[in-house]
């Protein structure tokens, strides 16, 4: 039986059969751990936490993304990063269709609610499509606002729109989830 008729039959999030080592074709895949690691190396201490969204909830983070950017999922799992008691970040997977295929973003927001950085954990699109991190490093340090768009400060993919698209909607879904669910207060939502 495939992956997809795994997860179609079971109802299983494809993000955790990606995530859980599920066998694909893809570029640069990272378990859930390393991940982390990579992102609140120690001595950070890192937190599961779970968002239940309503439908209001869904709405107002649509609002806020921008129309062009779909708000779906109800479930919103994220990783809260402590050094000191202080917050030190928090990590969100991301995992939507590019053209045919699905990406898993994971986007780290620091506590001042702009992208410390966004990684590529699964890309089965081809590899000329691949955002490199030259081009990725433009999402470092910028905060949800109009002007996190192909029209405005993030210059598009030569070669790659939809890839360039798909990383733009990801980081403003993940910025509006982030401040509807106040991610630092203690327990989240």
């Amino acid at each position: 039986m495939s992956a997809w008729a795994i997860c179609s039959s079971r109802r299983v999030p494809l993000l955790a059969l990606v995530l859980l080592g599920a066998p694909t074709a893809a570029w640069g895949q990272l378990t859930l751990p390393e991940a982390l690691e990579a992102a609140f190396p120690k001595p950070a201490q890192v937190e599961r936490r779970t968002a239940f969204l309503s439908p209001e909830d869904l709405a107002a983070i649509g609002q806020e993304a921008g129309p062009d950017v779909p708000v779906t999922q109800r479930v919103i799992t994220y990783y809260v990063a402590t050094r000191g008691g202080q917050a030190a970040g928090v990590a969100y997977f991301d995992s939507h269709r590019v053209r045919t295929f699905n990406e898993v973003l994971m986007i780290v927001v620091e506590p001042d609610d702009r992208i410390r950085n966004i990684e590529v954990l699964r890309f089965a699109e081809p590899p000329e499509y691949h955002a490199n991190e030259r081009w990725l490093r433009q999402f470092e340090g910028v905060a949800l606002a109009p002007e996190l768009s192909l029209k405005g400060s993030i210059a598009n993919l030569t070669g790659a729109t939809l890839t360039s698209n798909a990383t733009v909607r990801a980081a403003r879904r993940v910025l509006a989830i982030h401040h509807r669910i106040h991610s630092f207060d203690q327990g989240g939502r």
